[in-house]
């Protein structure tokens, strides 16, 4: 194998590249990127970044040299067509790049708001450094803000606007916080703190109009008719997969890119990772796709080494996270709607342990403010506890118990 591209250079393609020298790799490398800068964490956009206590430098994954001294040649461009007969990739400057094997890291974009309002100035979302800049800008100058969306994102703005001291409302057409992301008993001690600094949360709570005035966001109207002034709305309602070049070229496609426990596409000399994979999931059987930074770096690790001939497995514990103001969120594992929850938590404390469990086994543990408790989490995951929920609540039962 010569050459390998990469079309996209998010947590991904950057870690496939990496790996792939780590490795051994020895052909061309091509990293595709359609953003004018190196590439760079996308976590801390919502947060550090924000407030102003991280620089864009400090969120490069590595400076330029790095890519220099690699030998990875970074590409800064949009793929327009992947023409599978000829191995190419097609260009939106009209040059092309052929490939030995090509892996697609294109991510996913913000679920746009379908409303008359959306386009107006002061809408956004908030994906890449671009989008915090304006963001961070916005703040400055703004008073009020609107959040439609209380999943991660959402939660996560919420929080740096009530410390930069503006009036925030979030808004949510589901009945709780978190309601894909977290159980109940979690979502509602995150409600909570929220709460406690100053926010106000509507439930069951849609949108009917975004009102403007000169071109500007002006108010939100919701579906009951309260209407909520804004300087400000962010929208945080989910992301769907990139898979238009997919689709184009003639992938299978179903909850993202169709591949296989490979990472393997329905075409062999294509390989998709990240947020736009999706994979068949070992536990429940589903095909799922995960958007998360832990899942795209083992899914670009295990793919480099795959490419560099070595044998690989890939079902590794999911985790996840999420910083809101005195929060610190971490969940291991994937749990189901019917889980059986168990609530290890110490009165009048803000710490806590949410064992998720399914047909005798542990599926998840969410916790706040415990990483102790996650780390060992995802080791006993990893192993496959049995347990039962009657197990989890005798008195002073710990999830060290396990271990």
């Amino acid at each position: 194998m010569q050459r390998v591209v990469i079309i996209g250079a998010g947590h991904a393609g950057f870690q496939c590249a990496a790996s792939l020298r780590q490795e051994g790799f020895g052909g061309s490398i091509v990293l595709l990127g359609d953003e004018a800068c190196l590439p760079y964490q996308r976590p801390p956009l919502s947060k550090a970044y924000l407030l102003a206590k991280a620089k864009a430098s400090d969120l490069l994954f590595r400076p330029g040299r790095f890519f220099d001294e690699h030998r990875v040649q970074l590409v800064q461009g949009r793929a327009e067509y992947i023409d599978r007969r000829a191995q190419r990739v097609a260009l939106q400057s009209g040059d092309s790049i052929s490939y030995d094997h090509l892996v697609i890291a294109t991510g996913s974009s913000p679920r746009k708001i379908a409303l008359e309002g959306a386009a107006l100035d002061g809408v956004v979302s908030l994906q890449t450094l671009s989008d915090a800049d304006g963001l961070r800008e916005r703040l400055a100058a703004s008073r009020r803000a609107v959040v439609v969306g209380a999943g991660f994102i959402g939660l996560e703005f919420a929080a740096v606007a009530r410390t930069l001291g503006l009036d925030v409302t979030v808004v949510d057409v589901a009945d709780r916080a978190l309601a894909r992301a977290a159980s109940a008993e979690c979502a509602q001690i995150v409600v909570e703190s929220h709460v406690r600094s100053g926010s106000r949360l509507l439930f069951r709570c849609g949108i009917s109009a975004l009102e403007g005035r000169n071109g500007k966001i002006a108010a939100v109207r919701t579906a009951d008719g309260q209407e909520l002034p804004a300087d400000i709305v962010v929208v945080g309602i989910g992301a769907e997969p990139r898979t238009q070049l997919a689709v184009r070229a003639g992938l299978a496609v179903e909850n993202g890119i169709s591949v296989d426990e490979q990472l393997v596409t329905s075409d062999p000399a294509i390989s998709a990772i990240g947020d736009v994979a999706g994979f068949p999931d070992q536990v429940s059987g589903r095909r799922i796709r995960l958007e998360s930074v832990q899942n795209a770096s083992d899914q670009a690790r295990s793919v480099a080494t795959r490419l560099t001939g070595k044998a690989v497995s890939h079902n590794p514990v999911p985790w996840f996270w999420s910083d809101q103001g005195e929060l610190k969120l971490q969940i291991a594992g994937l749990r189901a709607a019917d889980d059986e929850h168990v609530v290890l938590a110490e009165p009048q404390s803000r710490a806590c342990t949410v064992l998720c469990i399914r047909n005798g086994r542990l599926a998840a543990v969410e916790t706040i403010n415990r990483a102790g408790d996650h780390m060992l989490a995802r080791r006993l995951l990893a192993k496959g506890v049995h347990m039962t929920g009657a197990q989890a609540r005798t008195p002073g039962f710990q999830l060290k118990d396990l271990n």
